[in-house]
């Protein structure tokens, strides 16, 4: 076993742990917790290279982009540097040397110039409004468009031409999610840099962001008004409370056709998609609930902020007025993002493979329809038509490898250390932009897991503490079953799926993820407390009666058994 990481040491002794490249690899379990199937590993590789590269480029950032290498179904992700990319730089040279170069260095001065513009005049207003009025709506027009095919009527060689155009889109879709990020997570990362920089609280910080994206509770809307719909009536599946009245039928109709293609048990092509759970949708629709607008006043993110700027001197108010409100504007479009730009796309091809993946079946060429998903990209036209591909057999092997893999204990790093040169020797603008990097990754869970801290310990969401009994769930359908209305939620990282789940949650825990991840959102905009990136989270025993405090960021077990 090749593991440079030796705070690793429990990983599985009998995997090759090699780094994907030079310098230094973290381990990402935020989206991929391991296992992946090898198309998504394709577009992730290939989109956040891209994407990332891009939008570096445009905005000015001192690195040349992000890159993401899958390690025995596990993502590990690389910060690139402007450079030297293709060696690892395990010493900084001296501080006069990268003072010199950061200020002389061809690349370097053209990415200072951007990053100064993007300073002096923020890019966010104008791509919020190309993706409202025309990203979006293309977009969600094309998936629908996609959505309405019927592969099961299609032929052979026609439903290998919708495969290709689902991938080609994917192909463009993953490129665009990661381009936008740039451009959401910029304005968000730079609002909570300032904040730390300035000694507020980035939990506080994180509340001010509060009711700042109604796509993100626009579901549990209508979820409630299908549930109106019923009325009174107990129905006890999802047939019948379709039967209950015509308004009922059309709004079920109406949100499967918007939102049944979505994957909602996690990120890659083996998840579920929301119509492939229809007991999960008629749970969520019956236990559904929706604020009446009459809650107390000031809202909590409008109190957060107030008491944020009093801790500040007058002179910086201003700047901090216009950081909150450039990373409101743009948090909407930010979780949208991933819904409608890649876990719809993907819950569609995963239609289409598994439509593929039945064909394949009933021709002797798969033991299991899934076992399309263990196809390479460039492996599903050939086996469809020409019969030419992988055998049954090897097909079932690798679903095999690739539920091993996802058992393993991978390294936290793999590759030397590259140490990250300290951001005042910069011009201002790259200073700036690389402090909002450093910031955004740590945010989002992305720099991997500090297992030094606390295990019960992570970022709080919310403003005072609940006690609730722990519901540990690998999946959302598992935390459908066993959870009650007031349950604790305990995940290694929420997903869409989790967005119906957590509604008749009193609180939610995560061992992966920080302020800024799916859970922390999904947590401030349903107002219930949360404490995310607590590594020791999936230690607490099923059951065990638990304190949620997000102001202290600690989860307490009270009391074990039922």
């Amino acid at each position: 076993m090749s593991v440079t990481d030796t705070t690793s040491t429990a990983a599985a002794v009998d995997a090759d742990w090699i780094p994907p490249g030079p310098g230094q690899w973290t381990l990402d379990r935020s989206h991929y917790p391991g296992g992946t199937t090898p198309i998504s590993q394709w577009l992730i590789e290939t989109g956040m290279q891209s994407g990332l590269g891009r939008v570096f480029a445009e905005l000015g950032a001192p690195v040349q982009a992000i890159s993401a290498r899958f390690v025995n179904g596990f993502m590990y992700t690389r910060t690139v540097p402007l450079i030297g990319a293709r060696r690892s730089a395990t010493r900084l040279p001296p501080g006069w040397v990268l003072r010199v170069v950061s200020r002389t260095h061809p690349t370097f001065r053209r990415r200072n110039r951007a990053a100064a513009r993007m300073l002096a005049d923020p890019p966010g207003p104008a791509v919020v409004k190309r993706w409202t009025e025309q990203l979006k709506p293309t977009i969600e027009a094309k998936n629908r468009s996609f959505a309405a095919v019927r592969e099961s009527d299609l032929s052979d060689t026609d439903l290998a031409a919708h495969y290709q155009a689902l991938i080609a889109h994917l192909f463009e879709m993953s490129d665009l999610h990661f381009w936008l990020h740039g451009y959401d997570l910029g304005p968000v990362a730079r609002y909570v840099a300032f904040a730390k920089q300035h000694g507020l609280a980035t939990s506080e910080a994180v509340e001010a962001l509060g009711g700042a994206s109604p796509s993100t509770t626009q579901p549990q809307a209508q979820l409630s008004a299908i549930k109106a719909a019923i009325g009174d009536a107990r129905p006890t599946c999802l047939r019948e409370a379709r039967e209950q009245s015509s308004a009922a039928a059309v709004l079920i109709d109406s949100y499967l056709t918007e939102r049944g293609s979505t994957l909602v048990t996690g990120y890659d092509l083996d998840a579920l998609t929301l119509a492939e759970l229809p007991e999960t949708l008629f749970h969520a629709i019956m236990t559904a609930t929706h604020a009446d607008g009459s809650g107390p006043a000031p809202l909590p993110e409008v109190e957060a902020a107030t008491r944020l700027r009093a801790q500040l001197p007058e002179a910086l108010r201003g700047n901090f007025d216009l950081r909150l409100a450039d990373a409101r504007l743009v948090m909407d479009m930010r979780d949208d993002n991933g819904p409608i730009v890649m876990e719809r796309p993907t819950g569609l091809l995963r239609t289409a493979l598994l439509e593929i993946g039945s064909r394949l079946l009933s021709s002797g060429l798969a033991d299991r329809r899934e076992h399309a998903l263990e196809l390479d990209h460039h492996e599903v036209v050939e086996l469809l038509l020409s019969r030419s591909g992988p055998s049954a057999g090897e097909l079932s092997a690798r679903a095999s490898t690739r539920l091993a893999d996802s058992r393993r204990l991978p390294p936290t790093r793999l590759g030397p250390v590259e140490p990250t040169p300290p951001a005042d020797l910069l011009p201002n603008a790259l200073a700036e932009f690389a402090t909002s990097i450093q910031i955004a990754l740590a945010e989002l869970g992305m720099l991997g897991v500090d297992t030094s801290t606390d295990p019960l310990s992570g970022t709080g969401i919310g403003s005072a503490p609940y006690v609730g009994r722990a519901r540990c769930a690998e999946t959302p359908e598992e935390a459908v079953d066993a959870m009650k209305p007031g349950d604790v939620l305990v995940v290694r990282a929420t997903s869409p799926a989790f967005n119906m789940v957590l509604t008749i949650a009193g609180a939610v825990v995560t061992a992966d993820g920080g302020p800024l991840s799916h859970a922390a959102v999904l947590a401030r905009e349903l107002r219930i407390a949360a404490v995310v990136g607590a590594h020791g989270a999936l230690d607490i025993p099923d059951g065990a009666m638990i304190e949620v405090d997000p102001v202290a960021g600690k989860v307490r077990i009270l009391s074990v058994g039922p």
